[in-house]
């Protein structure tokens, strides 16, 4: 298991809080408004394009996701947790899912980074590695989540690789 915390406010917003919810149908149920969030969540993950066997998750009230299933690689387990915690209202990722690969499964933790303002991926680069020019390296680390190397924001969780 692993535990990732994030920026309740940054992130993608593909789906409305509760409240936004609520002031656009204020009959709708807090159930309905809970299953519209994680159909959301489940179309975004599946849009990512990472093969997940027997793919699932629980969405808390208070913006923790809890994810299971099992992944093919290490990089692949620690992009869908990223994935879904840059999405705008996930304060935390639990991710409980399994590495198929037990030599994938051996291997340490990534390194992570929330970016700041100000930041770029040269940046991150320079700090992490003492060479701009490894930006690259972060960048393909990160690929699907982002698609370009200037669509980094404030907030976001990046992987570090070693």
């Amino acid at each position: 298991m692993q535990l990732f915390s994030f920026i309740k406010e940054a992130g993608k917003k593909i789906f409305k809080s509760h409240d936004e919810e609520k002031a656009a149908e204020p009959e709708v149920q807090a159930d309905v408004i809970a299953e519209r969030q994680k159909d959301a969540i489940r179309q975004y993950i599946d849009r990512v394009g990472i093969h997940i066997t027997n793919f699932d998750f629980t969405l808390d009230g208070n913006g923790k996701l809890t994810l299971t299933g099992e992944c093919e690689t290490k990089a692949d387990f620690e992009k869908v947790a990223l994935t879904a915690g840059n999405i705008a209202g996930i304060t935390e990722v639990e991710n409980n899912m399994t590495v198929a690969s037990s030599e994938q499964a051996q291997t340490g933790p990534s390194t992570y980074y929330t970016v700041v303002k100000g930041d770029s991926l040269w940046k991150i680069a320079q700090h992490h590695y003492n060479d701009g020019t490894q930006y690259k390296k972060i960048f393909e680390a990160n690929v699907p989540m982002i698609k370009n190397e200037d669509e980094i924001y404030p907030g976001q969780v990046l992987r570090i690789p070693s």
